[in-house]
């Protein structure tokens, strides 16, 4: 029995986890996110959509008042959940680098780019080379003996390495996690998304035109009444496949061993929403459903809630570093956000979230934004360029060209056509109480003289704290990253055997290795099932051994095969 026992533990520390922390009862952590919405849900006073899955979520779990993203638009704002870093930190802030947008990506960048950067200058298709410690979030997690699971969105501005993720694509499921193992897992919805409102034209509407509230700054006229309705419409079938993804939980008898997370990367989809910096593109509803047995360890502090909502600041960054902090795995020193749950969450709430806007699409620009309970504050580096910026793919909303129309025959209203102002002031003060959908700059009343410094120096102490890439032309940038503008090549892993145990190494600073043992002499892939390597390994005997390497922006390392 001993002899069992022994094996059993050495064949799960091969395996890369301990049988004795998965009795910890760690609890799996389901995210199930969507694309372009703002908190336009009945948990937020908006009772416009029939949401009821997510009403009872809301009403079993914690409602979050006040969570922002770092950048409202979904490349630069992935890019910051996945690592906990700011995309202005690390070179990722540009909407978008190249194609890799879902699962593995397409790690392919030949071809047109539409970029120009703030010089003028076209910037090819890229992957963003981030710093070198700088990890996607749940090779942690993996390393600690979670399942990982993308169901199929990545779009990080680089090509997901394969230590991420156990499954990326579309057939990844929390269901295939091997027994005895918690799970990570995540499922993007874009049934909401920006593209929705015309490729789902033609679907039955299911919230009337008549009835949908619209904000000050829209006309109200039957185009924009149509396409407010469409998503609306669309939030409704979102929550429907919300409702499908808790259902099967709770047949598995998992709900009460899950904490699940619901938000949206950025704001809602309709012109002035997603891209602007203002909270119509910067504030997500976010939702999260702890368990009875993990609240005490894993929850929120009991002083940030009132009446099972929380009003603290939260920032896109902090959401790394809460998932590893939940999973009990040590948050890295490197990481910009701070935990809000779990053993190591921050003892204080935020003062400040900070936010950015560079290039969206073909347009460059360059805005820095901090954010009080109250007041929103931007800088504009580029006062003499216009606020709206005439993206194309924006065009495809019927709305968007009846804007532009009504704004060309001069019908449109002051709050209307503040969006439409051919120069922007160099910084903007907005009362966010008084004011919430941005519309009056007071930035030189004097009667929020003491405010405005307030925020000048939380902007520039957070800007030298992290440092901008953002004030180097994106074309500089990207030949910084790609030398010549070549890919650089992470180099293969190299084997060292000492008696019974392997060591892998890759002489390229800040790669992750993945290794895969297989009984059979084959040709894998990205899907193939790769597992992190973080410690020796014993010898494979009579198996083949296959090991990459990729550093995060490099293409990936040649595949290393050796028998034994």
């Amino acid at each position: 029995m001993k002899k069992i026992c022994f094996s059993v533990l050495i064949f799960s520390l091969f395996l890369g986890f301990s049988p004795i922390r998965a009795q910890h009862d760690r609890p799996n952590i389901l995210w199930l996110t969507c694309e372009d919405i703002s908190p336009t849900l009945s948990m937020y006073g908006d009772s416009t959509a029939h949401t009821p899955n997510l009403d009872r979520l809301a009403a079993e779990g914690l409602v979050f008042d006040n969570v922002y993203t770092v950048v409202a638009v979904c490349a630069p704002s992935r890019s910051a959940i996945i690592t906990g870093m700011y995309p202005t930190s690390i070179g990722t802030m540009h909407m978008r680098t190249a194609h890799d947008v879902v699962s593995w990506g397409k790690r392919d960048y030949s071809g047109e780019s539409m970029a120009v950067d703030i010089n003028g200058d076209k910037v090819p298709l890229y992957a963003a080379v981030i710093p070198p410690y700088v990890k996607c979030f749940p090779e942690y997690l993996r390393e600690s003996g979670y399942y990982c699971t993308n169901n199929a969105k990545t779009d990080y501005q680089f090509a997901a390495p394969v230590t991420a993720w156990d499954e990326n694509g579309n057939h990844a499921e929390w269901s295939h996690a091997p027994a005895g193992k918690p799970f990570f897992s995540v499922y993007n919805h874009g049934v909401t998304h920006e593209s929705r409102i015309w490729l789902r034209r033609n679907k039955p509407q299911t919230v009337s035109p008549a009835v949908v509230p619209l904000p000050s700054y829209y006309p109200d006229d039957p185009i924009v009444r149509t396409d407010v309705a469409r998503n609306y419409s669309n939030i409704e079938v979102l929550d429907q496949q919300i409702g499908e993804k808790i259902e099967a939980l709770k047949k598995a008898g998992l709900y009460d061993k899950t904490i699940i997370f619901f938000f949206s990367d950025h704001g809602g989809p309709l012109p002035r929403g997603k891209r602007l910096h203002y909270d119509s593109g910067l504030r997500v509803p976010f939702i999260v459903r702890i368990p009875e047995r993990y609240k005490k360890k894993y929850g929120v502090d009991p002083s940030w809630i009132k009446n099972g909502r929380v009003d603290a600041l939260i920032s896109f960054v902090d959401l790394a570093p809460t998932v590893l902090s939940i999973a009990g795995v040590k948050i890295p020193e490197y990481m910009q956000g701070r935990a809000f749950m779990g053993p190591q969450r921050a003892k204080e709430p935020r003062k400040y979230i900070f936010a950015s806007g560079d290039r969206f699409d073909e347009y460059s620009d360059r805005m820095r934004v901090v954010r009080d309970h109250r007041y929103l504050y931007v800088r504009n580096y580029h006062p003499e360029l216009p606020a709206y910026k005439d993206i194309a793919y924006r065009k495809n909303i019927p709305m968007m060209n009846d804007l532009l129309y009504l704004h060309r025959m001069g019908r449109l209203n002051r709050a209307q056509d503040y969006w439409f102002r051919m120069f922007k002031a160099p910084e903007e003060l907005y009362d966010c109480l008084k004011d919430p959908e941005n519309l009056h700059n007071i930035i030189d009343d004097t009667l929020y003289a003491d405010k405005v410094k307030e925020l000048r120096r939380a902007l520039d102490n957070w800007l030298g704290r992290v440092g901008d890439m953002g004030a180097i032309p994106e074309k500089e940038m990207v030949m910084q990253m790609w030398p010549d503008g070549i890919q650089p090549v992470t180099l293969p892993p190299r084997v060292t055997r000492k008696g019974k145990m392997l060591t892998v190494t890759c002489g390229t600073k800040g790669a992750s290795i993945a290794y895969l043992v297989s009984d059979r002499d084959f040709s894998p892939d990205l899907n193939a099932g790769w597992q992190v390597y973080f410690k020796p390994i014993p010898v494979p005997r009579g198996k083949y051994l296959y090991l990459m390497a990729q550093r995060i922006g490099y293409k990936e390392s040649e595949i290393v095969k050796i028998k034994f």
